[in-house]
């Protein structure tokens, strides 16, 4: 983010003056996002374009774009996802005056403000697959394939037992 420009903004304000605004955030800088990635490197570009909805109150359209590094959790490597995201949410001052019947997703403002940084957190983290894979299943995660020689496979012989003592040693207990 811009040095100077605010993070918590009045909703309302921003509301009535139909204002778009546009930031841009460092994956560091997003802190329940750190456990996700395979590295902070990076970042997440966010627009907010406030407006009244039909309730009256303020709302936004929430979007944002960015392209981490995640873990595969097939084959453990990192790989780079595109993620892309965008709500619509009406503001409440508090979970008491949050709508009941409103088709937007209700985000709770404290004493009318809210952070831009954390609504850009949240809407990435709807925005995220819920299990990280690469996107060439054909490749990933595949064991490298070795030739076993037929005396590996032969089980005509003595074996080592390794757990042979274990028994023995159960008893005494």
């Amino acid at each position: 983010m811009a040095p100077g420009l605010p993070d918590r903004v009045d909703c309302a304000h921003l509301a009535e003056d139909t204002a778009v605004l546009e930031r841009v955030y460092a994956l560091s800088e997003m802190p329940r996002l750190q456990d996700l990635l395979a590295d902070t490197r990076g970042s997440v570009r966010a627009s907010f374009a406030f407006a009244k909805v039909d309730s009256g109150r303020a709302g936004a359209t929430v979007a944002i774009e960015a392209t981490p590094h995640l873990v595969c959790q097939r084959c453990l490597q990192g790989f780079a996802f595109p993620v892309a995201g965008s709500s619509e949410i009406e503001f409440a001052n508090g979970a008491g005056e949050a709508p009941v019947d409103s088709l937007r997703e209700v985000y709770s403002m404290d004493r009318g403000l809210v952070s831009l940084r954390d609504l850009a957190e949240e809407e990435f983290l709807l925005a995220m697959p819920i299990v990280a894979a690469c996107s060439t299943p054909q490749t990933c995660g595949r064991a490298p394939t070795y030739e076993v020689s037929a005396k590996a496979l032969d089980t005509s012989g003595d074996r080592s037992r390794p757990f042979t003592g274990l028994q023995d040693l159960l008893k005494k207990t």
